[in-house]
């Protein structure tokens, strides 16, 4: 579907593009496949090592807390006759503070804006820059006008002639102050 939604998009935004700029310049297209520059530039197969080994320290210290939890649990149920209610509400209490720090570790490490995402983050940043450049280097010394990326569907690079961005948020912005709700 990719394959066929790159040209559909091409032709669209070529269609957009006044007759004058069209005749005015040659329009040379191009793609990459960002998924294989992932998979074999040596830059980013050390940085994604980096990233497992640092991830699998957190999964392991998540798996070990969650035995620790199902141990908890086990003794509260495998001892809840021969507790006195007093005993079972002090470990009961201690096994939800457990739980809660559990919850906050996940979240801290796993979650939205977690270590791991920051670190991930961190490690493909500077990699996903030097790709840029390589691409709009490319781009501009062979002349491209548009580079697509195979592997997500996207322009990865345009030059700023073709961007019809500004026209249309205008469009939108005039649309919205002459039928204000």
């Amino acid at each position: 579907m990719k394959r066929v939604l790159c040209p559909v998009l091409a032709c669209f935004i070529l269609s957009l593009l006044p007759l004058s700029v069209l005749k005015a310049q040659e329009v040379k297209l191009g793609y990459i496949d960002t998924a294989k520059i992932f998979a074999e530039y040596k830059e980013t197969v050390d940085a994604e090592a980096v990233y497992k080994k640092e991830v699998d320290t957190w999964k392991k210290k998540a798996s070990d807390m969650e035995a620790e939890l199902a141990k908890m649990r086990e003794e509260i149920q495998s001892q809840s006759l021969m507790l006195s209610e007093e005993k079972q509400a002090e470990k009961k209490l201690l096994f939800d503070k457990k739980l809660k720090e559990y919850n906050q570790y996940m979240s801290d490490v796993f979650g939205d804006d977690g270590q791991a995402a920051k670190r991930n983050k961190e490690l493909t940043q500077p990699i996903v820059e030097k790709i840029n450049a390589v691409i709009a280097k490319i781009a501009e010394d062979e002349g491209y006008t548009v580079i697509f990326d195979a592997a997500q569907g996207n322009i990865v690079y345009a030059k700023k002639t073709i961007d019809l961005t500004d026209r249309v948020m205008d469009e939108l912005n005039k649309q919205m102050t002459n039928n204000p709700k």
